[in-house]
């Protein structure tokens, strides 16, 4: 009898417990993480890099079971940060930490503020681009995991390279050439700036553009709008509300932009992953990679300006 009452109990555990194929939502809270981490087995991709000493955050202190990619892996040059790695180059990196389309998968990162959350958020769009389809962002971060007062691991992870094929869509990608389609005319979408207004009407710029000003016929929506309790970004249920309010909605193309993909990244995902829209893309080189081929540009100032502007700094 006694056995029997003990097989039923590990039946009821185990078909209380999350199915490995269940999808874990885009958004997964650190609470809610720690629950399925034992039924679900999702790989943690913690993208944390060095501290300011040099020393590696990854290695100080992660989710047991975690492994580390840290986010210039996901990123072009200095001089294009924006700029998409090859296919190859993002193959050789999820190989080396065993990435699996199949497995249930979750961007880790600090979560000190509003902009690190775009750094989660332009690593899961590279993903999703990848063919990964069980995908979340750890709301908040590493260290909304440890305020909710959870335990981390320190040393280097333990790796088993997989053997990954990686083909990258353009579904959600937005190239140069089809902004200038959206500039030109010659195809629809709203352009939406994700940088703050001063950078939209050309107060300042990325060290790295050639001039300040933004695509032509654009508008802003901050990427910042979209946070409550900071740096942890709203639920599904409040970004629509939000993606309603700001005029939002399925069945119009949106193009997603900032300096160099990154503050842009957390406006793509807010619209596509959480408000659910149909045909929300990112442009990765944003303003940075635009400015530099010499397209037009709108809030431009003057060389005068700009010039007394780079010798008084106001």
């Amino acid at each position: 009898m006694k056995q029997l009452v003990t097989l039923a109990a590990l039946a009821f555990a185990w078909l209380a417990a999350p199915a490995f194929a269940d999808k874990l939502g885009p958004l997964v809270s650190p609470q809610a993480l720690e629950a399925i981490e034992a039924a679900s087995k999702p790989l943690i991709i913690d993208i944390r890099g060095n501290n300011d000493k040099g020393e590696s955050l990854f290695e100080a202190g992660h989710i047991a079971g975690a492994v580390n990619a840290p986010y210039g892996l996901f990123r072009g040059p200095s001089d294009n940060p924006g700029q998409l790695i090859s296919a190859d180059s993002l193959q050789k990196v999820l190989r080396d930490i065993g990435a699996d389309k199949d497995r249930p998968t979750v961007v880790a990162y600090q979560g000190k503020d509003i902009s690190d959350f775009g750094a989660a958020a332009r690593v899961y769009w590279t993903l999703k681009s990848a063919g990964f389809t069980d995908l979340s962002l750890l709301n908040g971060g590493i260290d909304n995991w440890k305020l909710a007062g959870l335990p981390l691991e320190s040393g280097k992870a333990v790796l088993t390279p997989s053997s990954i094929e990686v083909t990258f869509s353009d579904q959600w990608l937005a190239t140069t050439d089809d902004v200038l389609k959206i500039v030109n005319g010659d195809q629809k979408a709203r352009l939406i700036d994700a940088r703050p207004e001063d950078f939209w009407n050309g107060e300042k710029k990325h060290p790295a553009a050639a001039r300040p000003g933004t695509l032509p016929q654009s508008e802003y929506f901050v990427h910042s709008s979209w946070f409550d309790n900071k740096p942890v970004i709203a639920d599904a249920a409040k970004v629509k509300k939000l993606a309603a309010a700001g005029g939002f909605k399925n069945g119009e193309a949106l193009v997603s932009f900032c300096n160099t993909g990154h503050w842009a990244a957390t406006n793509w995902f807010a619209l596509s992953e959480l408000a659910e829209l149909d045909n929300v893309k990112l442009y990765p080189e944003s303003m940075v990679g635009y400015s530099n081929a010499g397209h037009e540009m709108a809030n431009t100032p003057g060389l005068f300006k700009t010039l007394i502007k780079q010798v008084t700094g106001s």
